[in-house]
């Protein structure tokens, strides 16, 4: 509401109201269209710029994750990682703990497993070296966690500072390993054990990744069970809701962001461990690949919910695998396929608003009538 210097006042003819809710098939029926008008703007877009056919595009995005039997296996490989590392952060942002230290938890973790890859690797049995590595890697994503988390519940301090700058310290800590185990300098760590193999996660009927997928695909089913079923899922949708009402009915609010960090910090760094002992058998800065950031988004996406982070996880790593392809097949500056995936995202995005909220016309009716 606004006024001139008459006195009067001036109505806007339209303002935003939440929904209640909305039926689920009008939502899905909302999401489909703002695919479709993405891909419309992308094609107007291609057909700008580089003058190429927008089906051809789109059909070498469909190659890159289906083009090839490795091309398939590797994205969803891609895709069991990103949805790993978004359960990971659901809990906490769940509960309204915003998490930003993913990153650095699943790197902390997968330093964690490296050190005994390498140090004892061809020491003691190969099973025995693996189980050690994945509980040290989940010992190591539970102190990431742990930290802020404690700091938070004790003393309330920002949790969202705390993470992020945990990650820059997660990340010297490996910059420091790699400078002391690579006597040449170069800072960059090849394959550990690659002709013992100590340490790798055997293939399973062939298949390099399948340990990593059914591993993550065990752990969205008990995730969805654990955070709609459980006691404590339902003090982490208590606790996010409100503190306060937390703490009138007994919750003890404390105990459950640092439980709920364990747990967060504890998948974080099974993801550490996958990607080592699983999928890279290395470690660097960019092992995460950034996914404990678009993790953030797939979890927000699909409104916490484990199944349906399987989908949203799908859509970005398509979109990032298909923009490579395009990159590649094209000739194309990749900045220009990241911008064609950002605008397919944006509007995925931008379509929460109108399944959650509505415009609505303001009533123009004067007061007191």
């Amino acid at each position: 509401m606004s006024s001139n210097s008459s006195g009067k006042t001036h109505e806007p003819l339209f303002h935003i109201a939440k929904r209640n809710s909305m039926v689920w098939w009008k939502a899905w029926l909302i999401r489909g269209i703002s695919v479709i008008v993405s891909l419309l703007v992308c094609a107007v877009i291609i057909v700008s710029l580089t003058h190429q056919n927008p089906l051809e595009v789109y059909g070498a995005m469909i190659k890159g994750s289906f083009g090839t039997n490795r091309k398939f296996w590797t994205m969803l490989q891609s895709l069991a990682i990103l949805l790993c590392i978004s359960l990971a952060v659901t809990p906490a942002f769940k509960m309204k703990f915003w998490n930003l230290g993913a990153e650095g938890q699943v790197l902390f973790g997968g330093l964690c497993s490296m050190v005994l890859m390498f140090m004892v690797g061809d020491r003691i049995p190969n099973v025995i070296l693996i189980l050690a590595m994945l509980a040290a890697s989940i010992l190591g994503g539970i102190i990431w966690g742990l930290i802020p988390a404690v700091f938070k519940a004790k003393w309330g301090t920002n949790e969202s500072l705390f993470t992020l700058m945990m990650n820059y310290i997660a990340i010297q800590l490996v910059s420091f390993a790699i400078m002391i185990w690579v006597p040449s300098g170069s800072s960059v760590m090849g394959l550990v054990n690659s002709g013992t193999k100590a340490g790798w996660l055997p293939d399973l009927f062939g298949q390099k990744y399948l340990i990593n997928i059914l591993t993550v695909a065990v752990l969205t089913a008990v995730m969805f069970v654990y955070l709609k079923y459980s006691k404590h899922g339902y003090e982490i949708s208590v606790v996010g809701e409100s503190e306060s009402t937390a703490r009138y009915i007994g919750i003890d609010v404390k105990k459950v962001i640092i439980r709920t960090m364990i747990l967060s910090g504890a998948i974080c760094g099974l993801s550490g461990f996958l990607l080592v002992s699983g999928t890279n058998h290395t470690i660097s800065k960019e092992l995460a690949g950034g996914n404990g950031f678009t993790a953030i988004m797939v979890s927000w996406l699909a409104k916490f919910n484990p199944v349906m982070m399987i989908l949203t996880s799908f859509i970005v790593v398509f979109l990032q695998r298909g923009a490579g392809e395009i990159a590649t097949k094209f000739n194309l500056n990749t900045s220009l396929a990241d911008i064609l995936t950002g605008i397919i995202i944006f509007f995925i995005i931008g379509c929460e608003f109108f399944i959650n909220y509505k415009i609505m016309r303001t009533n123009s009716g004067k007061e007191g009538k």
